[in-house]
């Protein structure tokens, strides 16, 4: 009796599901038909598939949602940053938008230097003099104009009433904002809207944003850089000892440019351009590991992890020393993603045993940048498809909170190199083509990324992590396309890094088989599962065999994928 009442609910629950809805599985995720949007918070995802279904496209959608995490997601969603955008359009057609943020015009390249040349603690991360030029308004109009088709009102009325609503405080926005309380209080004179005891389920509410927010609803563009707002914005910075001013707002512009783009089997990979590292990187990586049979060895198995991490070893140090703003500086890029280059790079390598990093050319510097950052994808009912990564850099920026205006402003300006070949706050080192300059875009490690298969939207992918942002979207095409896994299942797998210097491999805890380890560590591998709680917070879309997409939300943030 009680498998039939089994059956019969389930056949109930089956039933009851309509065609229009996203349904949910245990391992594939959510399911759709028509369009999706995948990003760090249920409140961005919903508001940003409303916009879908209202008959606009992923660029309506991309205005809604990424201001929607500005208010929800204020961790690394954002008014103060910036961040990079890749699309594909039904007709094939790619491109990218850079909306990276820029040093001031006062900006010097030793401006973080003591009288001796040693780099002053905390002065590119936090407080005023960590922030570089916001981008993201710049960002999302520019693609709004270029392609969007719904009004203004109808994307940014319902951000607009989020932010008068407010937000419910989940268990993970609780931990963060009580971590961060000091460093709010270090940073600001006055008391800001997330420095208090904030519980879960409680709702915070952001009047200040709402009216921002209208402004911008107003006067377009020109409401966040020019008049009363840029006025106050510029004033607050330099009431708090920055640099930026009226005229580094007013003078901001987001720019197009060209991705990066390279083959990877039967797979067409489309990824961000400098000022970004994430494509020149991805396509080194790839090409690197790409006459290895990694389905024969296995996922996350002793041969598997070695190539991936050989190769990741040998692209990060060529990334310190190469790469940087295309507008400042000159990156061979053809010439470093060449397979004749590609393959010199990796004739040292040996299963026998770990190539120290030491060995490699360019090996006296290192990199590192801050995880915590956001990325979501969006498709929508036309075929058209983006990936967007967008930051602050740090948890919640510099930590500098413009209570006026009702937002937190990045501490971008720790991603350039302070003192070339001196770590910036996350171990990173940088050479001279990523220094300091006015105006310059600092490099960054985001790596947003669409894949085509057989001349066809294949995924969008992307994810926060800093300088483990390139390695995981690698580690995510990889499941899929050489292990055979579904998006939800590709994303929830464990995952490892290596970016040459430290000198270790970055392992999720308690993921990965032990003898698998052992026998890495024989070779010379050093591991590290300690320092590596989580590898990034991967949100993708894998179209399938039938037409309809796959979502894969990370669980290991509050991830939501809103389908229909």
């Amino acid at each position: 009796m009680k498998y039939r009442i089994l059956i019969l609910a389930l056949t109930l629950t089956l039933l009851s599901c309509k065609e229009s809805y996203t349904k949910k599985h245990p391992v594939t995720g959510v399911i759709a038909k028509q369009g999706m949007v995948v990003s760090a918070r249920k409140e961005a995802s919903l508001i940003g598939t409303s916009i879908l279904k209202q008959g606009g496209n992923v660029f309506d959608a991309m205005m809604a949602t990424e201001l929607a995490l500005a208010v929800a997601y204020p961790y690394a969603g954002n008014l103060g940053g910036g961040g990079f955008m890749v699309y594909r359009l039904n007709s094939g057609a790619i491109g990218c938008l850079d909306y990276r943020e820029k040093a001031p015009m006062a900006a010097t390249k030793n401006m973080y230097l003591d009288s001796l040349g040693n780099v002053i603690p905390e002065k590119s991360t936090l407080g005023a003099m960590a922030v570089g030029v916001p981008g993201t308004v710049a960002g999302v109009f520019a693609a709004h104009e270029k392609f969007g088709t719904l009004p203004l009102e109808t994307i940014l009325k319902p951000v607009i009433d989020l932010a008068k609503k407010g937000v419910v405080v989940t268990e993970k926005q609780e931990r963060r904002i009580q971590a961060k309380r000091p460093s709010f209080q270090k940073a600001n004179k006055d008391t800001i809207v997330l420095d208090a005891n904030w519980k879960v389920n409680d709702t915070i509410k952001y009047p200040a944003l709402a009216n921002t927010l209208q402004v911008i609803l107003e006067q377009g563009k020109d409401g966040f850089y020019k008049g009363d707002t840029a006025k106050t914005l510029a004033g607050f910075i330099q009431d708090n000892g920055g640099i930026i001013t009226e005229e580094d707002l007013a003078s901001y512009e987001a720019k197009w440019r060209k991705p990066v783009i390279f083959n990877y089997d039967n797979l067409k990979i489309i990824s961000m351009s400098p000022p970004s590292s994430g494509g020149v990187c991805l396509g080194q990586i790839m090409g690197m590991i790409a006459s290895y049979p990694l389905e024969k060895y296995g996922h996350n198995s002793t041969k598997a992890i070695q190539i991936i991490t050989e190769a990741e070893r040998r692209a990060y140090a060529d990334r310190s020393y190469y790469l940087g703003d295309p507008d400042f500086v000159d990156i061979p890029q053809t010439e470093i993603l060449s397979d004749s280059y590609l393959k010199d790079r990796m004739s040292n390598f040996s299963f026998k045993q770990a190539t120290p990093s030491s060995t490699l050319k360019h090996g006296n510097v290192e990199v590192v940048e801050s995880d915590e950052t956001t990325h979501y994808s969006i498709v929508d009912q036309y075929g058209n498809a983006i990936a967007v990564t967008t930051t602050l850099n740090g948890a919640y920026g510099s930590k500098l909170y413009c209570s006026e205006l009702g937002f937190f402003l990045n501490n971008e300006m720790d991603d350039f190199s302070s003192k070339p070949g001196t770590p910036n706050m996350f171990g990173l080192i940088g050479a001279e083509a990523n220094s300091i300059a006015p105006q310059k875009r600092m490099l960054s490690s985001m790596t947003p990324t669409i894949v085509e298969k057989n001349g066809e939207f294949y995924m969008s992918v992307g994810t926060p992590g800093g300088s483990t942002i390139i390695t995981c979207v690698l580690q995510i095409i990889l499941n899929v396309h050489d292990f055979n896994m579904g998006m939800q299942e590709a994303v929830n797998a464990p995952r490892f890094h290596h970016q040459w210097l430290p000198d270790e491999v970055l392992m999720e805890p308690n993921k990965f088989d032990k003898k698998t380890i052992s026998a890495l560590e024989k070779k010379g591998y050093h591991i590290n599962e300690k320092d590596a709680p989580i590898i990034g917070r991967v949100d993708g879309i894998l179209k399938l065999k039938d037409g309809s997409y796959e979502a894969g939300a990370d669980y290991r943030g509050d991830d939501t994928a809103i389908g229909f």
